[in-house]
């Protein structure tokens, strides 16, 4: 038996279908949403149309922006010649936000995975060796995660990029701040102390 009308349980319905939203989630979005004033609702249902119609990849390092260029490639102060490759926006986000890196980004949009079927075909890994073509770069930093998927496109993006000479790195992981040794896994504390620098 339904608990709402039909146009509630519709907006809670499209709501669940959201990453991250489970059912008491959407729920309590849905009714937020229908409290709302109609100008604030209005905002919000044309905010996300004007992102859904305006937003494309970059034409150069593919993220997501509503430009021809996104604001990193398009900043002259950045290091062009060096290029750190991320699985998807998150994640350039996630560095943006260090503060730390000056150079620019190439975003793949997946990682490598036979398991679901997805090939090197599949992400922008094609448009990643023509930006290498025609750009110059001194260094390539592979930035995936480090799951089973991100490891095996590391290796891949490794094995095309090295014979055109252009230096290629990868991130270093390890062990969390706060985390306890006992409770973390040989890989990483090998990648751990692999990484290690000095003090």
């Amino acid at each position: 038996m339904d608990l709402y009308s039909g146009h509630i349980n519709r907006l809670i319905d499209e709501l669940a279908s959201l990453p991250g939203i489970g059912g008491k989630s959407a729920q309590r979005l849905a009714f937020y949403i229908i409290n709302l004033p109609k100008d604030r609702v209005k905002k919000l249902s044309d905010a996300i149309m004007n992102a859904r119609e305006n937003v494309h990849y970059c034409k150069v390092c593919c993220t997501l922006t509503d430009e021809d260029i996104c604001p990193v490639c398009g900043n002259p102060n950045r290091n062009h010649k060096v290029i750190m490759v991320v699985e998807n926006a998150r994640d350039l986000a996630a560095y943006e936000k260090t503060g730390k890196y000056d150079g620019v980004y190439h975003v793949l949009h997946g990682a490598i995975s036979p398991m679901l079927g997805i090939g090197p075909g599949d992400i922008r890994l094609s448009e990643l060796m023509q930006r290498l073509q025609t750009e110059e770069v001194d260094e390539v930093i592979v930035a995936t995660n480090s799951s089973l998927e991100g490891e095996t496109t590391a290796m891949y993006i490794s094995k095309l990029i090295k014979p055109t000479g252009i230096k290629v790195t990868r991130i270093a992981s390890g062990v969390p701040v706060g985390g306890d040794l006992e409770y973390i896994d040989e890989v990483t504390l090998l990648r751990a102390l692999e990484g290690r620098t000095e003090l």
